[in-house]
This record gives structure tokens, sequence and C-alpha cells, in this order.
């Protein structure tokens, strides 16, 4: 399939057009902002060949291509205006979402353009540095005062190119952005602030701080000006709008910058990098590991961006990043789970698809390998994860940093060159070796080709979890949401040798925290229950479902529980399905633990043709 359709394909499955209200992209993601979340269809992204995997992550839907996705992003240009100037998104007037979602969607969309430019610079700062270290390059001579330069332009000016982005986001005119991002960082007000004399603003006193390399300040600003804009616009006729308002707007804003926004927040950065340097230096080992060994699963959860801005405002404030040389380890672990899982695999598109990731993982693009192979693998990624603490505590006994910015792989390795260089390189070579080695030992159970002779395909290991990513689950190689809310546990700890055993199908169980069950896949409803404690659906993949509430509770005959939903209708993910009073089924001496299995999980066949039957249980 050629990017094209690939692009087609998707923007078909998100909704159409006029349900995606943005669209960005870093490394390996293409990020949605959907307006409709009922009109994506997730299962169908999933099957789309070129998609690697579908989330639905901190507020955004997250498709996940690989090395593609620049290309595939530039085909939505071609086949909608979605990529159009004129196509923006306003958070200002965006309710939905808790503010960690929003927090990301925001970071992602503001640094997702830059990181690029950030890398190369990185790079070329940290060859500089090792050039100059040799002796080899002379920081009198013209050619290091060039690159430079070449290497400083980005984080000199990262206001102007903050405020560019941050328009974009926020809905503000970008010009005036850039404007009020230039006067921050006009060479006479720098001057201004190096001279350390007074300075006022028609008697009101100007704290001036240094801009230059600044993250928050001009965020905060464009924020500001953003709605501001919104409100002047509304107070001129058309004839003078477009002269009117931006004369205000950088009348305003600039003095209210370099008074009050710029100041205060220049302070607040500062703080936070003292705070997270004091954590980091208490116990360094421990810092490091722990970050080392949790950043794959904030990446799988979206929310390493948030940690993103803390790197920017590390390098800012301190010159340069503890925590961003703890992410090292982590990537390189993963390249040795990938590594592993070539040699010892016997499934030859498990061995060329883990050869790929392997290339791409050592280049800094890890998803498609912890996606494709180490995660669905289950035992890779925690290999991996083990691994990366163990790199991650070297580093951070060596306390190493990042001078830059810049996606961690063998190309940006230069971006770490300091004190602490050498513990860099050894905590990722220990990562890699580590995760190599255990993964080798512990092994994997693959595909049923890689069973032992005569036993049956199944999905889960003995007393293994499927993948759990948030409220979704992956059953039957297909990413569902979990039907109710409540702590997963594995269904062999379940009090009933019918579901413990296996014999109904595979899956998990939940002890239920509310009394609501939810659709976890769109559907028909194959079977209901007088009873009212379970209920049959039918995915529109043909996954044959069973939510069974509680244990023997078949004997209450309905008592506690509402059926909402009846035999034949059709239901949506995350429509109600049944309400049930959990207290009052524990007090009459019943469990609540909720198996959710599938029961023909291997041969998962079209509707026509189900096979399931109803539980008497």
């Amino acid at each position: 399939m050629n990017t094209k359709e690939l692009a087609a394909n998707i923007l078909q499955e998100v909704g159409g057009e006029s349900n995606v209200a943005s669209l960005v992209h870093c490394a390996t993601r293409l990020r949605f902002k959907i307006v409709d979340i009922n009109k994506v269809n997730m299962n169908a992204l999933n099957e789309i060949d070129g998609v690697i995997t579908a989330i639905d992550s901190a507020g955004q839907i997250q498709v996940v291509i690989g090395n593609r996705v620049s290309d595939v992003y530039m085909e939505f240009g071609s086949i909608s205006s979605i990529l159009s100037e004129n196509k923006k998104t306003n958070t200002n007037d965006d309710t939905t979402g808790n503010i960690l979602e929003k927090l990301v969607d925001i970071v992602s969309s503001i640094f997702t353009p830059l990181l690029g430019a950030m890398a190369a610079s990185g790079v070329l700062k940290g060859v500089l540095s090792i050039l100059t270290a040799l002796d080899l390059l002379s920081r009198t001579q013209n050619e290091y005062i060039i690159l430079s330069a070449a290497s400083d332009s980005i984080f000199y000016f990262l206001p102007v190119l903050l405020a560019i982005t941050s328009s974009r986001k926020f809905g503000a005119n970008t010009f005036v952005s850039v404007s009020i991002a230039g006067a921050m960082i006009y060479p006479t007000i720098q001057a201004l602030y190096e001279s350390g004399q007074d300075v006022a603003f028609f008697g009101i006193p100007v704290i001036l701080m240094k801009y230059t390399g600044s993250v928050l300040p001009i965020i905060l600003c464009i924020w500001v000006t953003s709605y501001l804009e919104k409100n002047l616009k509304d107070l001129f006729h058309d004839s003078i709008r477009n002269i009117v308002t931006p004369f205000l707007l950088v009348t305003i804003m600039v003095p209210l910058a370099l008074m009050c926004i710029g100041p205060v927040s220049v302070t607040v950065s500062t703080a936070v990098a003292d705070i997270f340097v004091t954590i980091y230096k208490f116990n360094p080992i421990i810092a490091g590991a722990l970050f080392a060994a949790f950043w794959q699963i904030f990446v799988i959860f979206g929310i390493h961006w948030g940690f993103v801005t803390l790197f920017i405002n590390d390098l800012s404030i301190l010159g340069r990043s503890y925590l961003k040389a703890a992410t090292g380890p982590a990537v390189f672990s993963q390249s040795g789970a990938l590594l592993a899982v070539m040699v010892r695999t016997k499934d030859e598109k498990m061995k060329a698809l883990a050869g790929a990731a392997f290339i791409t993982s050592l280049f800094g693009i890890t998803e498609p390998g912890v996606y494709g192979v180490t995660l669905k693998l289950k035992k890779p990624f925690i290999c991996a994860v083990i691994a990366a603490g163990c790199g991650g505590a070297i580093v951070g006994y060596a306390q190493s940093s990042a001078i830059s910015m810049g996606m961690t792989s063998l190309l940006t390795v230069p971006i770490f060159y300091g004190p602490g260089f050498t513990g860099f390189i050894l905590g990722c070579l220990i990562a890699f070796v580590v995760s190599f080695i255990l993964t080798l030992i512990v092994g994997f159970q693959n595909t049923a080709k890689e069973q032992p002779e005569g036993s049956a395909p199944t999905n889960l290991a003995k007393n293994e979890l499927p993948k759990v990513v948030g409220d979704k689950i992956l059953v039957a190689d297909k990413m569902m949401s979990l039907p109710i809310k409540g702590e997963v546990i594995a269904l062999e700890s379940v009090d009933d040798k019918v579901f413990s055993s296996g014999a109904v199908g595979d899956g998990i169980a939940i002890i239920p925290a509310e009394g609501r069950v939810y659709a976890p896949t769109s559907g028909i409803i194959a079977h209901t229950y007088n009873s009212g404690h379970a209920i049959g659906l039918l995915s529109d993949t043909g996954a044959e479902i069973l939510i069974h509430v509680g244990i023997d509770t078949i004997q209450l005959q309905g008592k506690y529980f509402t059926m909402h939903v009846k035999e034949g209708d059709r239901v949506v993910e995350g429509q109600l399905l049944i309400e049930f009073d959990k207290d009052s089924i524990v007090n009459a001496g019943y469990q609540v633990v909720t198996p959710f299995v599938i029961t023909n999980i291997g041969t998962v066949q079209e509707p026509e043709t189900s096979t399931l039957t109803p539980h008497a249980s």
C-alpha cells in the first residue's frame, strides 16, 4: 500500500476530514485531535496494512506508522485540507479531557515541529565539544565560530520559534506573536538586563530577565495573546480590525510580558529546574534507574511529552539536563530485546519484523519495536525495562547529562558529551547487553508455530495478563476497552474452574470499582439473560465476547441487575450494557469479580458464523 492509500484509509477510519480538529506527527506517530471520538473505528484502524498500532492516549488518537510517518503525514495535505494553515485548533474553546490530556496535547503540538532542528543543532554542538576537547579545533578559529553560531541559533532564538508553534496551537496571529517574542530578546532589552540598571515603564518598575533560550515565558505570553486577540476582534469594524487589533496586541503584550508574565514565568521555570535537580541529586542512582525503567512506559501512554518540557527547561536554565540522559538506557535496552527476539524466534515474519525494528531503534525510533514486538510478546518488554533500570542507575551514578535536545540514538550520542559521558556510554551498553541476555534466557511465547507440539493455540501464557494500556486491553490481537472500571487480575485466579481453566475462553477478570458494564467494542448483542448477570457480544471483527458479572450470581435471579440492551441490538464501544448494585451483591454473599473472555480466540470468525452460546453458570 502506497502512502496516499494509507493516508486515505486512516482518514476514513478516524471519521473523515470533518472529524479531525488537528493533526501533527512526531518521529513515528500521527497524532489526531478528534471532534467526535464515537466516529473513530479503532478496530479498523489497527487492521490497516501499514499501521503498526492505533491507540487512544491522553486525549489523542495516535496512529503509529514508523519510518514513513512524515511521508504519510504530507499525503493528508493532498487528499484533504487538514494541513491547511486555515484549519487551526483553538484550545481555548476545548473543554474536553482532563488536565493531563490537555497538557500533553499542548506540549506535543508546540514542541513536535521543532524537535528535528533541535536534534540537528544538538548533534553539531556535541561534535564541536568533542573536537575542541581533542584539540582538533580551536574556539578562536573561524570554522568553530561559524559552526557554533549554526548550533546555537535555534536555542538563542527559541522564543521566536515557540511563538510560531504556540500561535498555531492557541489560535493567535503568528506574525504578532513573533513580534512579541522578538521584542523580548531584542538586543537593546538584553543590554539593559546585562547592565543591571533600573528600568521603568511609565513609572512602573520593570524586572528584566534573560529571555534568549527561554521556554515558558513566551508560551504563556502567546496563550494570553490568543484570548486578548479574540476579544479585541469583536470590538472593531472589519474596515479597521486588521490594523487596530495587531497594534493593540503588540502595544499591550510587550510591556505586559516584560513587567509581569516574563519575570513570573522565569522565576517558576528556575524553581522547577532547581526542584528536579535537587530531587535527582539526592539519590541519582535510584532516580536514574527509575526514570530509565519507566521511560518506555511513559512513551506508551504518551505522557513523555510532559518531560520534554522539563528537559528543555533544564537546558534553558541550567545548560544541561540530567533526566534526558536517563532516556539513553531506555532506548538501547529495547534494541537489545529486539535483537534477542530476532535471534531466538523461529517465526520468519517475526524475525523480519524484529530485525527491521532493531535497526530503527538504534536511531531512536522505538515505537515499531515496542508495539510490534516487545510489548506484544510481553516478556521481552519486561526484560528491557529491567535492563533500562540497570543502565539508568549507572547513568545516574555518573551524573551524565545532555547539553542539547534530540532523539536519543546512535547519531545523537554527541549531545551527551561532557561530565559523565563515559558513564552514559557504559550505561547504554549495559542496558543493551542485559536486555539481550535476559530476553534470550527468559524467552517468550510468540505464535502457534512456536508452541509445543500438540498444544492448543492460546492468547495468554499461564498466569499472565494480556497487554493492558490505560483503559484498553489487547485480546485476540485487537485493542478493546475494559468493560468495567476496576482492578485487572489473571483469569486463572478466579474462584470458578469453568473460567480459571480456560474452558470458556481466554481473557482476564476485573474486580469492579463501580457497578456499570460498558461495551468493550462495537458489535451486536448476541445473548442476554433473564438474570441480567451476563451478556454475550459479537464484535464487528468476529470476536465472541462474554462478560460475566460475579460468580454464581445467576442464583440472584436478576436481583440487583438492570439490563440496558436486548439481543440483536447494535452497540458502540463505551455504550452502557448493564448496571448492578455491587455492594448489595457482596452483602448477599457473592463475589463480584467479573470474567471478561473471548470464547473463540484464535479462530475469530465473521459475524454470520457465530458460535457463541448461552452460559448457564
